[in-house]
């Protein structure tokens, strides 16, 4: 009981103090991402520029990953030079990013396929469970299904308790 109302104190005093960070670490999805694993892509339409080596996928576009969902209204995939797959995607228009019950939306969100990294900027919000938290920008790992926030950061969390 006593670890119960310390905690509940504790999340005050972070909901008081901390809810203008300028940066928070938290976790993102139920386990780390594969970032080896196929990419499936569907999209109303597909532009493809062989010159740069990018296509272009608008309207309606969703992408999944193993247990990884991201669906925009436009999509640029960017391969690698020796055409050995893709190095990177980059989504506009309503992206929403989905891994296990972690949700978040941002404006644009960058896939570096060889770093493990998603950078998703601009009106970033992050949902998990019945917390939920903002910030300019979300920066996730997904070799370890970590995030970092930051730029404006604001949360509200939920402790479980009846006030």
């Amino acid at each position: 009981m006593g670890l119960r109302l310390l905690l509940t104190a504790l999340f005050a005093a972070v909901l008081s103090t901390a809810a203008f960070a300028q940066g928070a670490n938290v976790a993102f999805g139920t386990i780390a991402q594969d970032t080896s694993l196929p990419v499936e892509v569907s999209s109303d339409e597909l532009s493809v520029d062989q010159q740069t080596g990018s296509a272009v996928f608008t309207g309606n576009v969703v992408i999944g990953q193993g247990d990884m969902r991201l669906s925009a209204q436009r999509v640029m995939v960017v391969y690698r030079a020796t055409q050995d797959g893709i190095a990177k995607m980059e989504a506009t228009g309503g992206v929403t990013l989905v891994s296990g019950a972690d949700a978040a939306e941002s404006l644009r969100a960058d896939y570096d396929i060889d770093e493990g990294t998603i950078v998703m900027r601009g009106n970033v919000l992050l949902a998990q469970g019945a917390s939920a938290l903002s910030a300019d920008t979300m920066t996730i790992r997904l070799t370890d299904g970590t995030a970092r926030m930051s730029g404006n950061v604001r949360t509200r969390l939920q402790t479980g308790g009846k006030n």
